[in-house]
């Protein structure tokens, strides 16, 4: 950052009492902002400074939107952190007007393409990976055992497939499998499988005493079958089953079926694909100040152009949205559309309650160190990642998608189960934003990490793939950043470039959402 720029704020709306220091550096007492308020604090990074005069009791506005009250009275050039703040009340769900008229449909842009893998059921993969899922964490230690057998022995002989990953998971047994909240978690699994970068099924290890039957992850035209294993689905392995005589029979059976499916998967070939088979997961994590006035405004203004190439676009994370819900209702397409998503807010309300937790538990301690006082200002940040298209549609946890457009995917706000959830809708790419870093990634598909702030991107500069820190110094504006950003969703889909948590071979496990009781 250039001398002259030392002492940038960012008021992000005019009505907004407080405005964020930018310099990487923080800024000192006695320093003089631009707007000439002389600062009375040290403020650090990403932290709110009072642009006037806030009395006891009065508003604290961020966003143009009340993020608290002030508890005390605040000084022009004060730093305004969350021991100065009182969270207001979460909006009222029972008095958000549903949309009083269709939001009008976003012009449409052609004429953009990548490189895809078409599946039988009309789907595009953007990688080509053999998927071995399990119906038990029992055979996590077998799978990951022949999965690295897998890639050691026989995979290089398929040049076109990409990878070959476990789909583990810690569900299948010891679970009450018949109650309501379960089906969660087992229609999460179902759909992983069906993710078009799986090539239209998977391989599927069971133990063979478990709850969760093998069969019953077997999806045919989008319904589960409860049929044993025949030649029609003989991709299913059972460890307990008589015809294995000791580990290496085992092994060498899957190891069978693992070529077999590999000889399917080398077939598929790239070809030209419209944008329109896009179906991209944005999500945050490790969200600061600066998510919600670079990378996931950015984010969002690649949504927009997504959506207007006839594509898809997941948003997720309940708790990150709940307390901005009120404006994202009127962007539903009907009144059905804005129920459903005010219904997954009630719904995540009671499963809050049931577990004695408040929403004060969000934000995490690194999202205050990086200037977010309260989940109310994370909420108005978070939800800049779904742009300004009109939301299509709302899926519950682990649901498919159904529609292209801008969907609302429930999902809860941590990383590891909202980007599982998002695999079960079927995305194809993702998009990850981050201030205070985090070396998330998925093996499946594609995760492009955009850092909010130039401090983390330069830092981490092999982890992240984007710096949209570049907004808020000014070197480049968010649409400039956004079609950044869409142009390099396109080159990662067509496999002209490798996102840095693949270089790195940096994965997370899988982790469902199963709010049913463990028995």
């Amino acid at each position: 950052m250039n001398e002259s720029d030392t002492h940038i704020v960012i008021q992000t709306t005019e009505t907004d009492n407080v405005g964020i220091i930018v310099h990487s550096g923080g800024v000192n007492k006695g320093d003089t902002i631009k707007n000439g308020i002389q600062l009375r604090d040290n403020i650090p990074m990403g932290h709110k400074v009072a642009l006037q005069n806030i009395g006891e009791g009065k508003k604290i506005i961020r966003y143009g939107q009340i993020i608290g009250f002030a508890n005390c009275e605040i000084q022009k050039g004060e730093w305004v952190n969350e021991t100065k703040i009182v969270q207001p009340e979460a909006p009222d769900l029972n008095s958000i007007p549903m949309p009083a008229f269709i939001p009008q449909k976003p012009e449409q842009l052609e004429g953009y393409t990548f490189l895809g893998y078409r599946n039988q059921d009309g789907s595009v993969g953007t990688k080509n990976v053999l998927g071995i899922t399990t119906s038990v964490q029992c055979v996590a230690g077998f799978t990951q055992f022949v999965v690295k057998k897998i890639k050691q022995e026989i995979l290089s002989k398929y040049p076109n497939v990409d990878d070959v990953v476990t789909l583990n998971h810690t569900y299948g047994c010891g679970i009450a499998i018949n109650v309501p909240a379960a089906v969660i978690p087992i229609r999460t699994i179902q759909n992983i499988s069906t993710n078009p970068n799986f090539g239209g099924e998977v391989l599927i290890i069971g133990l063979g005493c478990e709850k969760l039957r093998p069969e019953s992850l077997l999806l045919a035209n989008g319904t589960a079958t409860d049929s044993p294993a025949t030649p029609k689905n003989s991709n299913i392995m059972v460890m307990q089953d008589d015809a294995f005589s000791g580990f290496n029979a085992m092994v060498e059976g899957i190891m069978q079926m693992a070529e077999k499916q590999l000889k399917k998967l080398n077939r598929r070939k790239r070809e030209i694909c419209p944008a329109s088979e896009l179906v991209v997961g944005m999500q945050c994590g490790g969200s600061d100040a600066f998510s919600g006035i670079t990378s996931n405004p950015a984010a969002g203004f690649a949504a927009d152009l997504i959506v207007r190439a006839g594509g898809s676009v997941l948003f997720s994370e309940v708790t990150e949205v709940r307390d901005a819900v009120h404006l994202l209702v009127p962007r539903a397409i009907n009144a059905e559309v804005g129920n459903a998503l005010i219904n997954e807010m009630k719904w995540y309300d009671d499963y809050l309650v049931q577990g004695q937790a408040y929403r004060s538990a969000n934000p995490a301690p690194g999202n205050k160190t990086g200037g977010l006082s309260n989940i109310v200002e994370k909420a108005l940040g978070s939800v800049a990642k779904s742009g300004t298209s009109p939301i299509v549609d709302v899926l519950g946890p682990g649901e498919k998608i159904r529609r292209k457009g801008l969907i609302f995917a429930a999902t809860p706000a941590s990383d590891f189960i909202c980007g599982t959830l998002q695999l079960a809708a079927g995305m194809n790419m993702h998009v990850f934003m981050t201030g205070r870093g985090t070396p998330y990634g998925l093996s499946m598909v594609p995760v492009i990490k955009v850092g909010s702030n130039s401090k983390l991107s330069t830092r981490w500069f092999d982890i992240i793939d984007l710096d949209a820190g570049q907004i808020a110094t000014g070197e480049k504006t968010t649409e400039e950043m956004g079609w950044e950003l869409f142009h390099l969703i396109l080159e990662v889909a067509s496999g002209k470039k490798t996102v840095a948590c693949d270089k790195l071979g940096l994965h997370n496990d899988l982790v469902l959402f199963n709010p049913g009781p463990v028995t």
